[in-house]
């Protein structure tokens, strides 16, 4: 009988270690996901000649892009442990959150498992299909904090090449005959590994989600080089909404004699940004000319807190962060509010005054 349709039921999202990963321990469910899209496009050159209305032939001449995009609620690390970020445990340190992303890698191996309709994907015997995209590298990387919303994270994959597998089984507690979607930069060919994933599970943190009334976001530190009031968090102004973004865009580098990019470079210098949406409540004294003049670069902590309202979950950590823009706005019915952007460099390994610190409460071993 044909199948009605899919829904996220019946899915998981898994993530490998590396290209090259074929184990079950080298793979990891990521947690609380709540949306998974995927495309890829081919760029042709049509070939035609005096002679002949239409084309002769159509050749690819770039590498096709295999987009994979997906969101997740944030909750103590785990997923971006997985997703090869740089997440403390208990305090902050020099490792810069994105600078597992930024330096030459392989890339890694993403797996969409579907089982039968109607059953869940946890505590199922039989898996329909395996969708692979392999060679992802990270392109982007946002939070989105807000009053009445789960905390929220979108990340962006830009891979090499996807595939699809069906009769896969779970045997011995493991979903293997997973054929692995990796291929061969130079050739473009199937590297010919296959891979085993655990069964799918409710998640490894302690916590189903961050509530948004656990958040607290410090920009005491720009309260004299702003117009409205930011500090201390007892006085500031009402913060609605906050969005961090770092982007990370890439640009493949190819060769004469390969059919596919040898690697994808990340665009440097990589600039994150936070924009804040606020209700105002106080005017500082102050002048657009000081902030002009205040060279100081300052830092913002984002605290999430879990459900008890007292343990850190996540902290983040803006360093050498500065004020870009503040707009205000102020209409008949609605309160007077305020939007915020600022920014930060993410620097080098040894550059601890700018980038962005993580920690995170969870300790479980990702790859095992």
């Amino acid at each position: 009988m044909a199948r009605n349709r899919v829904i996220y039921q019946s899915e998981a999202l898994y993530v490998s270690s590396g290209l090259n990963s074929t184990t079950s321990g080298a793979h990891a469910q990521l947690e609380r996901v709540q949306s998974a899209n995927y495309n890829f496009s081919i760029s042709r050159q049509d070939i035609n000649q005096y002679g002949q209305l239409s084309r002769i032939d159509s050749i690819v001449l770039e590498p096709p892009t295999v987009g994979l995009d997906f969101t997740y609620y944030l909750t103590d690390g785990f997923n971006e442990r997985a997703l090869g970020f740089y997440v403390a445990t208990g305090s902050q340190n020099s490792g810069n959150f994105p600078s597992g992303h930024m330096t030459a890698q392989s890339g890694q191996n993403f797996y969409i498992t579907t089982v039968a309709e109607g059953a869940d994907a946890t505590g199922v015997t039989a898996i329909n299909s395996v969708i692979g995209v392999g060679n992802a590298f990270l392109s982007n990387y946002s939070l989105d904090l807000a009053v009445g919303s789960l905390p929220t994270v979108s990340v962006s994959m830009e891979g090499s090449n996807i595939n699809s597998v069906t009769g896969t089984t779970i045997t011995g507690g493991a979903i293997s005959g997973i054929s692995s979607p990796a291929i061969s930069p130079s050739s473009g060919t199937s590297l010919g590994l296959t891979g085993v994933l655990k069964p799918a599970n409710t998640g490894y943190s302690a916590i189903s989600a961050l509530r948004p009334g656990d958040i607290t976001i410090s920009l005491s530190s720009f309260n004299n080089t702003g117009i409205s009031d930011l500090g201390p968090e007892s006085e500031a102004i009402h913060i609605q909404s906050a969005s961090l973004a770092i982007p990370l865009s890439r640009t493949p580098l190819q060769r004469l004699g390969t059919k596919f990019a040898y690697a994808r470079a990340v665009d440097f210098p990589v600039k994150a940004t936070l924009s804040v949406k606020a209700i105002v409540n106080e005017v500082v004294a102050t002048d657009l000319s000081n902030i002009l003049n205040d060279g100081v670069q300052k830092d913002i902590s984002l605290t999430l807190k879990g459900p008890d309202g007292t343990t850190n979950k996540m902290i983040w950590i803006l360093k050498g962060c500065t004020l870009d823009s503040e707009s205000f706005s102020s209409s008949i019915g609605s309160n007077k509010s305020v939007d915020l952007s600022f920014s930060t460099q993410i620097g080098g390994p040894n550059d601890t005054a700018h980038g962005i610190l993580v920690s995170g409460a969870n300790t479980t071993a990702v790859f095992s």
